[in-house]
């Protein structure tokens, strides 16, 4: 079972995938690729620098507000190679695990460093789901007439959490909420940290969806931004699903986005495909960080390696 909810999520993304590519054909994927050039490129580069940034920024405060220390130079450097690592592997979380190990490794505490990145990460969909439902009631896009039932569901979760939290649970359930309280009360909620959090979180929403409008003039839309802010929300709140590198939901549900809208499907998915391959392009860096940190690794290994090898025990060669 542990092996089937595993493989269950990036097994749905690959099936949605061949069912866009189905009804689509490859033609979209192909002029998706194409469309990329050099000025998308820079412009991909230098925001997604600017959100690398914000989301440090965003990782610094949660992690000392649990006690560990991080510097920001080295937050931007583990979340571009997280990022990296998040889209060339499977599931999309690969990287994000990387970096709460290899941060909670180096401060001795391997627990407080994934909770970190766990608090981190769910602060910043939070505040994407907020502001995606904000704008969403207010611009025109297929889910506006949705959005009240959305409001609802929402504020019905938000008391259920609330009432939850009130609950006086016993035993080993009582230690482990009364730690997700202090957890995110400390990391998220405390009045230095949640305003930057807010702010930090809001900015790389904006930047992701700045990429989105990107990949979508690349593939020639040419549709207003009014109409194209929307959909690049909706195709960030697909993109937290879980996929093959990013690949599957992105490109089903903005594919479905903009046939919805009335722009065509496959512009659609060569928008989504687009903005992959930017994105991808971005956070090569992260590859750049990746072998920067395996290959004194690696040569501490090969030292290690030669003097046990160079090593003889007293007399051995009397023997």
């Amino acid at each position: 079972m542990r092996n089937v909810r595993r493989w269950a999520g990036p097994a749905a993304a690959v099936a949605l995938l061949a069912v866009v590519i189905w009804r689509l054909g490859t033609g979209p994927f192909l002029a998706g690729v194409k469309a990329v050039d050099g000025r998308a490129l820079l412009a991909a580069g230098a925001i997604f620098f600017l959100t690398t940034v914000c989301s440090a920024w965003r990782w610094t405060i949660v992690s000392r507000g649990l006690g560990l220390r991080l510097s920001l130079p080295a937050a931007v450097a583990a979340y571009y190679r997280a990022v990296f690592l998040n889209l060339m592997l499977p599931a999309g979380v690969a990287g994000d695990v990387h970096r709460g190990v290899s941060h909670g490794r180096e401060v001795q505490d391997v627990g407080r460093g994934m909770r970190a990145v766990v608090w981190e990460r769910g602060a910043g969909q939070v505040v994407q789901v907020v502001l995606t439902i904000s704008v969403l009631l207010v611009l025109p896009s297929p889910l506006r007439s949705s959005m009240p039932f959305v409001v609802v569901a929402a504020a019905a979760v938000v008391l259920g959490v609330v009432l939850a939290g009130r609950v006086r649970v016993r035993g080993r359930r009582s230690r482990l909420w009364s730690a997700v309280v202090a957890d995110v009360r400390n990391g998220v909620l405390r009045r230095q940290a949640l305003p930057a959090v807010v702010v930090a979180s809001a900015l790389v929403l904006v930047g992701h969806a700045a990429t989105f409008l990107v990949a979508a003039r690349t593939a020639g839309v040419t549709a207003p931004l009014s109409r194209l802010v929307p959909l690049a929300l909706i195709a960030m709140l697909a993109m937290v699903l879980p996929s093959i590198g990013g690949w599957g939901p992105r490109e089903g549900v903005t594919a479905w986005a903009f046939a919805a809208a009335g722009l065509g499907a496959s512009r659609g998915a060569a928008t989504a495909v687009a903005y992959g391959v930017l994105v991808l392009a971005a956070s090569l860096p992260g590859a750049l960080v990746l072998v920067a940190g395996w290959l004194p690794r690696r040569r501490a290994s090969w030292h290690r390696s030669l003097r046990r090898a160079n090593f003889r025990p007293e007399g051995a060669a009397d023997a």
